[in-house]
């Protein structure tokens, strides 16, 4: 059982930025869908931004998360172009989710469905990004959180 007093400190405050931009005419259930799957991407292959594992007062063990915020926006077909754009000109690490995804069934059915597409015409519906927090804001330009 973890007896480690819980302290208050000063609050942390990130110099990096976590984002997610969803196509602003997603189903509900698709939001949460692709925000899903593109975090999951982030967390996979950057190991920086996952914190450290989780324990109740009883000892039971919980998977680590991330150890900062997901910030969530939404934009247009336009602003998420866009975004991708910026994103690939900064060489800013990313995740998508386009709307083909939505007919596959399975992980290799979604890589093959991306890998058919050029990038200019990928049909987004979903981009995760992380990196400095002005470069990610850039990125995001025109987008609004989501409410």
């Amino acid at each position: 059982m973890n007896t480690e007093p819980m302290t208050n400190p000063e609050p942390i405050r990130f110099d990096t930025k976590i984002a997610v931009l969803l196509r602003e005419d997603l189903e509900p259930w698709q939001r949460l869908n692709v925000t899903a799957f593109l975090v999951s991407g982030l967390g996979s292959r950057l190991p920086e931004v996952i914190g450290d594992p989780y324990e109740d007062a009883d000892g039971v063990a919980y998977l680590p998360m991330f150890r900062q915020p997901v910030l969530v926006f939404e934009g247009t077909k336009e602003t998420l172009k866009a975004a991708h754009t910026r994103a690939l000109s900064r060489a800013l690490p990313r995740a998508l989710f386009t709307a083909d995804l939505f007919m596959t069934g399975n992980d290799r059915d979604n890589r093959a469905a991306v890998r058919a597409v050029p990038t200019a015409g990928l049909d987004l519906v979903g981009l995760a990004v992380y990196g400095p927090r002005n470069g990610v804001d850039k990125v995001l330009k025109g987008a609004r959180m989501h409410p």
